[in-house]
């Protein structure tokens, strides 16, 4: 049995989900560190954060009945001082798969095997569906799913940067114009959207995504762009037959503009 927490909580196939939503995070929790027990108060700030009700410890253990009878397998939730663990294996749930994955793929763009890193990372990003968790949860179960989104990002950088080596801006282009929208302050996508751009015969298009970028910088956060769009730009317009290797993501030791 396979488990999905990367968008609503459920099974593999989609054919079963608990059906009330503290439920869904207790087992999201549980999930997130199998054959582990979770502790019972762990799991209450899971549920309700800094404010739970005084019968909080009974309502938990209220949920846990509620899911064995509901589970698909009773036995894999289990009742193990301090308190629950799911009894199944990591590989079995997709935010572990997807961890192996995205490390595996980015072993694999580190090494220049730009299309074996492609694939392993599409297979990797395909997992997601949704927020994690469905975007249900409080305390540590919210800044784990901030965690993962961020995750998702760099993985889907890595993605881009293996397919821009292998000369596909041209495919990138209409993808990284929305995921720009989307994310304004992601340099590295920004930098991609200029290679791509510059792959596609539109160099006048990718200097004019460094000018908004400058303008963008500085107006947010008060920044010149990092050295390494400042060296893509350079090399943008110098024509740098090496253009893809011009771009990395920014120092955060940078100054601010002016300093």
């Amino acid at each position: 049995m396979e488990f999905r927490l990367l968008g609503t909580v459920e099974t593999a196939d989609g054919g079963w989900s608990p059906t009330a939503a503290k439920q869904r995070v207790l087992l999201a929790a549980c999930l997130l560190t199998p054959r582990r027990a979770v502790s019972t108060e762990r799991l209450i700030e899971a549920i309700w954060g800094t404010a739970p009700p005084a019968t909080a410890s009974a309502l938990v253990q209220s949920y846990v009945c509620a899911l064995r009878r509901a589970l698909p397998k009773p036995d894999l939730l289990q009742t193990r001082p301090p308190g629950y663990l799911m009894d199944v294996d990591p590989g079995q749930v997709d935010v572990h798969r997807f961890t192996d994955l995205t490390a595996r793929g980015r072993r694999a763009l580190v090494r220049q095997r730009h299309a074996e890193a492609s694939a392993i990372l599409r297979h990797a990003l395909g997992l997601w569906r949704g927020a994690a968790f469905g975007g249900e949860g409080e305390s540590f179960l919210r800044a784990e799913a901030a965690r993962l989104e961020e995750m998702r990002l760099a993985a889907l950088e890595d993605r881009v940067a293996a397919e821009l080596w292998l000369g596909e801006g041209l495919s990138l282009v209409p993808e990284l114009v929305g995921l720009v929208v989307g994310h304004p302050l992601r340099e590295r996508l920004r930098g991609q959207l200029m290679v791509a751009l510059h792959q596609s015969g539109r160099r006048a298009e990718a200097l004019e995504v460094y000018r908004e970028t400058r303008r963008v910088l500085a107006e947010e956060l008060g920044l010149d762009p990092c050295q390494g769009l400042q060296r893509l730009h350079e090399a943008i317009l110098n024509e740098d037959p090496e253009l893809p290797t011009a771009f990395q993501p920014g120092d955060p030791r940078r100054q601010r503009r002016g300093a």
